[in-house]
């Protein structure tokens, strides 16, 4: 299932060129056979492209609770990348920052605080 939505995004020049409903139903069905919650994390991205951030943003608020992604940063990035798109750009300003402190690593880490200052500095907007 892996190999196949990584063959998916392969085939798109572009993320919006992606077929999203495929890797959606891709991650679906993964999360039939082998649940987990990085694949589900995944799914809430996925959905968010097909049906909205609000729907993907839903998805996620299902592993708030899963203790082996309790202050993951990559739930929190995932998270703020999803509310940057609702357009709740204070709201994906704090995401990313916690994002960054809780990544170990240092690139990581200056990616999200630099989505964090672009949001920050109203220079932002879910394209950036």
């Amino acid at each position: 299932m892996q190999a196949a939505i990584a063959a998916v995004h392969d085939e798109a020049p572009t993320a919006d060129e992606t077929d999203w409903v495929q890797i959606l139903a891709l991650y679906r069905v993964l999360d039939r056979v082998a649940p987990n919650p990085m694949a589900t994390l995944n799914q809430a991205v996925a959905l968010a492209m097909v049906d909205g951030p609000d729907a993907g943003l839903a998805l996620l608020a299902t592993l708030d609770a899963d203790r082996r992604l309790d202050g993951h940063h990559r739930l929190l990035s995932v998270r703020a990348h999803l509310l940057e798109l609702a357009g709740d750009e204070a709201g994906a300003c704090e995401a990313f920052r916690a994002a960054a402190r809780r990544t170990t690593s240092a690139p990581e880490r200056r990616f999200l605080e630099a989505r964090a200052a672009r949001l920050a500095s109203g220079t932002g907007g879910a394209g950036a």
